[in-house]
């Protein structure tokens, strides 16, 4: 209905309510999964467990405050000549197919789905990506294509690789995808099979991810798309590829008894922390620095998940939660930022403060937060991670305080001439509807200070899941 009537006022809020309804039901969804455990569901096609779980809701609700955010911005899009009524009609169908096609990514049993859910969501961000149609917007689209286009090819080919080593146990008579039959009886998989499969599931996932040297399609993207496509980007898509990258990271411990896995995910993570933390100090245009940020935490995330144990799982979970809500917060803030001043270089935009004191607030706040500061939840998920590695990978330790000293130098030197510089904007007439950004920035400091008992008791169930070698 929105690809026919996208272009009309009452759209967006048809759009709000479709993503309303998507973040109800994920909420009825956890509370059935608290009550009665994993569920399965169309003949065990869909299969719902604490690891999942959390994520589902985590993408309805982002989902949900992102379509709030795009009401607003679209609209002064529109007014400014960026957006015409097929444009309009194209965002508002693709966002909720978008939104589609990630929760089929996580709720689906079958790692073919997976892998059909992660190809129809870089479809549908490509067409959101060129939504502008100018040269860069294109050119950046047509980068986010053909990349990850090879990389979801190699991710194809890993799956086969998974379906063929299961067949040899299972036969044909049983359905060898399903990853809840794969885990049963991953100890007897072919371990040259499986570490030939997770070679290419995680060069073509880890190329969804953003991984060094996978990631170059990543900036373009983020900068020359909406902004409420870079929120969507940087706060889901990425989660749902590591996702999907973690479900076959279960399988391949599992068939080898031993961490190869792991130690290539702590290899591919703290290359992309690294070279995204010096390409930090680099930028110049303000989306495509936060987009290297969002490189940045990815990496780290995949080196905690590559350490393995529970500590290091806890942690790494808790840091994609925080992630997604302060990475969201900070691009809404930066898109009604560069509305008002007309550009995305960060030289150019100053005085925040008094522009828009919530605008000002609301990215000063956001960029403390996804440096690390306390008491805000990326602070906690860092403090594990990094208390993690001393103990158990300690070789990793000074690449890591590096690289976090490197990204909150470079970040802070730019964003607060941003916020407190000299300005001869005149304030905004009215305050812009900027209640998502304290939302999320209020559950990130939230998760800072207190985890409450019912999603603490996910991420400890879900981090067990994951198993690994940690100790």
């Amino acid at each position: 209905m929105l690809g026919l009537l996208g272009h009309r006022t009452f759209a967006r809020d048809i759009n709000v309510a479709f993503s309303l309804g998507t973040f109800l039901a994920a909420c009825a969804l956890t509370a059935m999964v608290i009550a009665d455990g994993p569920i399965f569901a169309f003949d065990r096609q869909f299969f719902i467990d604490p690891l999942n779980v959390f994520m589902v809701t985590l993408t309805a609700f982002v989902g949900l405050t992102t379509a709030i955010f795009s009401r607003p911005y679209m609209r002064v899009e529109q007014d400014h000549g960026k957006m015409t009524p097929p444009r309009m009609r194209l965002y508002h169908g693709m966002y909720q197919l978008f939104s589609c096609t990630m929760l089929l990514g996580l709720t689906t049993n079958n790692l073919g789905i997976v892998w059909v859910a992660m190809e129809a969501a870089t479809l549908t961000t490509v067409l959101l990506v060129s939504v502008y149609r100018t040269s860069a917007s294109l050119e950046a689209a047509w980068k986010y294509f053909i990349l990850c286009g090879v990389g979801i090819a190699q991710a194809l080919f890993g799956t086969i690789l998974m379906y063929m080593a299961a067949d040899k146990v299972l036969g044909p008579e049983h359905a060898t995808l399903l990853w809840t039959n794969l885990d049963q009886i991953k100890a007897q998989l072919d371990p040259t099979i499986i570490t030939l499969a997770f070679v290419f599931l995680l060069i073509g996932y880890g190329t969804k991810v953003g991984m060094v040297p996978l990631h170059s399609w990543l900036p373009d993207a983020h900068a020359e798309g909406p902004t409420p496509v870079s929120a969507v980007l940087s706060g889901l898509l990425l989660n749902v590829a590591m996702y999907a990258l973690l479900r076959c990271k279960v399988l391949t411990d599992g068939a080898l008894q031993r961490p190869l896995a792991g130690q290539l995910m702590m290899g591919f993570g703290l290359l992309s922390l690294v070279v995204a933390a010096f390409f930090l100090s680099r930028q110049k245009d303000v989306k495509r620095m936060f987009s290297y940020s969002s490189i940045e935490h990815m990496g780290l995330i995949t080196f905690a998940f590559g350490m393995g144990g529970p500590v290091a799982n806890f942690a790494g979970l808790l840091h994609m939660t925080v992630h997604s809500l302060v990475k969201s917060a900070i691009f809404f803030t930066v898109g009604h930022a560069t509305q008002k001043a007309g550009t995305q270089m960060m030289s150019e935009i100053r005085g925040l403060i008094k522009v828009s004191p919530t605008i000002g607030w609301g990215l000063m706040l956001g960029v403390m937060a996804i440096l690390g500061m306390p008491p805000f939840g990326v602070f906690a998920s860092e403090f594990l991670i990094l208390t993690t590695a001393m103990r158990e990978q300690p070789w990793a330790t000074p690449f890591l305080f590096l690289a976090l000293g490197l990204a909150f130098a470079s970040m802070l030197v730019r964003v607060l001439p941003m916020v407190f510089g000299e300005t001869s904007l005149k304030p905004l007439a009215h305050p812009p509807a900027l209640l998502p950004v304290f939302v999320h920035l209020g559950l990130g400091l939230v998760l800072g200070l207190f985890i409450p008992p019912y999603l603490n008791q996910w991420y400890v169930q879900a981090a067990g899941m994951l198993g690994g070698v940690g100790r």
